[in-house]
């Protein structure tokens, strides 16, 4: 039997989570913000400065997606009511599966737009570095590392993310040593900088003859790509840039010309490459928005750090306290009663499904 009321509570408590995602994504300023973009890069001064006309577009692009997830959600609540009431009016039931379905849909898009709701920081809507580095584990640990870098390319993939190798360095063996990657994309910082921390590998290892069980280390930096030169400042005595042939296989230029570029910054002692371009400069560029989105992620760091220490926190992420344990054999899954997820699904993970512990990160920061 049909129960109209029980479907009617049901939305209401969905429009109210779409309320409070409509308010925390500020919606109505942002129709009138888009209209002032689009009116923005329609001027001829914007169309010569491509710098500037790309970041106007992700602008458009952003409060576009934010402002669809809301119209499609609350088109949603509607279709279902008008539904509700066509049941009531001609006694049709036939037509509740179909209502259900609109209804899981519903969900569904409110949820999303919930999740986007909490990405409010200063960078969450920013591009994302990440920078794997092998730890304990020696051959192990660079395989870990090529294992996890499928890992988030494949997650990338599947969020409509784009993926672009800024350098890598192979294993002695296997694997690779370290690799440095950008994940170009909607909230892509915010979303991924949840895996910031080391992540440790329990496996049989496919490299002892006598199929021993390997635990490995490796550990992941996230850190919002920064545009604005503004906002890190970078001064010419503070930094040396080194030029150097790039490695690879060989071919036309890539092993006689020096294009590959090392920027050492005196004052933090970081480090960075690119080799990735076939041209010095784009190498350079590349390896300098590198440099300052460490900076940044050093400032933010040490900003936490001092409000720690102001709340008497003594904790610290350092190295060892792994942040995810993927436990290959023994495989066993358990239940966490917190979050409903299953702790150990590492075949899931390893496809690339890594949203649900994103979404955990979030509700709980």
């Amino acid at each position: 039997m049909f129960k109209a009321d029980d479907y009617r509570l049901k939305i209401k408590a969905l429009e109210e989570t779409l309320g409070e995602a409509k308010y925390a994504l500020d919606i109505d300023h942002r129709y009138g913000l888009l209209k002032e973009l689009r009116a923005e890069q329609e001027k001829p001064e914007v169309w010569q400065d491509l710098e500037r006309s790309a970041k106007i577009g992700r602008e458009i692009s952003a409060n576009e997606s934010k402002i669809s997830s809301y119209e499609k959600g609350r088109k949603a609540l509607d279709d279902a009511i008008e539904i509700i009431g066509l049941i009531e009016e001609t006694g049709e039931e036939e037509l509740v599966p179909e209502l259900d379905r609109m209804m899981a849909a519903a969900e569904e898009d409110i949820e999303e737009m919930r999740v986007k709701a909490l990405l409010r920081g200063k960078y969450d809507n920013s591009n994302a570095l990440l920078s794997i580095h092998a730890g304990a584990g020696g051959t192990e640990a660079c395989d870990w590392v090529s294992m996890l870098y499928r890992m988030y390319c494949r997650y990338a993939e599947m969020n409509g993310y784009k993926v672009t190798e800024i350098d890598r360095l192979a294993g002695d063996a296997a694997g690779l040593k370290s690799v440095d990657f950008r994940v170009e994309g909607e909230n892509a910082y915010g979303y991924l900088k949840a895996e910031i921390g080391v992540h440790r590998l329990v496996r049989i290892s496919p490299f002892d003859a006598n199929k021993r069980r390997q635990t490995s280390f490796a550990s992941l930096e996230v850190m919002p790509e920064v545009d604005d030169e503004a906002e890190v400042e970078i001064k010419d005595e503070d930094i040396r840039i080194d030029v150097y042939r790039s490695s690879g296989a060989g071919g036309q230029k890539v092993n006689k010309t020096e294009t590959a570029i090392r920027i050492t910054h005196f004052p933090t002692g970081i480090v960075v490459t690119c080799q990735n371009e076939r041209s010095q400069l784009q190498n350079k560029e590349m390896a300098f928005k590198y440099l300052r989105s460490k900076l940044l992620e050093k400032q933010i760091e040490e900003r936490m750090a001092a409000e720690a220490a102001l709340k008497g926190e003594t904790k610290k992420i350092e190295w060892g306290s792994q942040i995810r344990s993927y436990v290959f054999c023994p495989y066993t899954l358990v239940k966490d009663h917190r979050t409903g997820y299953e702790v150990g699904d590492v075949q899931s993970v390893m496809d690339g499904n890594i949203q649900g512990f994103i979404i955990d990160y979030l509700k709980k920061s």
